[in-house]
């Protein structure tokens, strides 16, 4: 077999990865042999390369990307590299109904630092979290198999959480106020235990800003309950001029204008 019918094989039976090793194997072919034909195919625009020794079969509607959507294969990657992951941030929120604006990178959170990948005009980033096993995902299905992607509150918590990924504060507001459709308010106070304290007093904040009264309520319930620490709403402000809102336990370092 050589390597063009082993691709046209792969897709006839609705696979569109695979590795190095399974080409070799495949077609009989020695290491060199199979990275040559690999040349041959990237050359071609038949297939792309997202990460070393993993290739995805780029079919006739998405040549012009260079790659596969980066949905339609970080699934099938992670579970090359053996690595947990979930979709999040505004990547995740596009899932849950909220795609008031589309990310310009696909986000996918792992559980330690990983360079991003370029494919063509594809490009994933990867941002870090520790308890990654812990936080609650939902898988969606995609053309070319299914994602895993954090459930509506993990989400919203992700947002507030990474602020520096998610446009800022104004557009964390813009997004909540759309996720909030799609969250369930005892969930929501279930999965603050899961990320840091703050956390929940920006995304309260920010809730009650967008008139997500039953979210807000909530979170202020747990807030009173078990925070007492008062922390800015911006940690990234050197605004040195702040009213503190006693509600949330919140320094307001900032204005925040969702675009609503």
């Amino acid at each position: 077999m050589i390597a063009s019918d082993y691709i046209t094989k792969l897709a006839t039976r609705g696979r569109y990865h695979f590795s190095t090793g399974g080409l070799a194997q495949a077609t009989g072919s020695s290491a060199n042999a199979a990275r040559a034909a690999l040349r041959r195919l990237r050359k071609r625009g038949l297939i792309a390369t997202p990460y070393r020794g993993f290739h995805v079969i780029v079919p006739p509607e998405y040549r012009s990307i260079g790659c596969l959507p980066a949905d339609q294969f970080i699934g099938h990657l992670m579970e090359h590299l053996g690595l947990a992951y979930y979709v999040a941030l505004l990547s995740a929120a596009r899932y849950h109904g909220a795609a008031h604006q589309q990310p310009q990178v696909f986000q996918v959170i792992v559980q330690k630092n990983r360079p991003p990948i370029r494919c063509g005009n594809v490009r994933v980033i990867f941002i870090a979290r520790r308890n990654i096993d812990k936080i609650p995902i939902v898988s969606f299905n995609s053309p070319r198999g299914f994602v895993l992607v954090s459930s509506p509150e993990a989400t919203a918590f992700d947002l507030v959480g990474y602020p520096a990924h998610t446009g800022g504060l104004d557009n964390v507001a813009t997004v909540l106020a759309e996720l909030s459709e799609s969250i369930d308010p005892k969930k929501l106070v279930s999965t603050a235990a899961l990320s840091p304290a703050p956390w929940a007093q920006r995304l309260g904040y920010l809730f009650a800003l967008v008139g997500a009264d039953v979210h807000a309520d909530a979170l202020a319930d747990h807030i009173a309950r078990s925070l007492n620490e008062t922390v800015p709403l911006d940690p990234g402000s050197s605004r040195s001029s702040v009213v503190r809102d006693a509600r949330w336990k919140l320094l307001i370092n900032t204005e925040v204008e969702p675009d609503l």
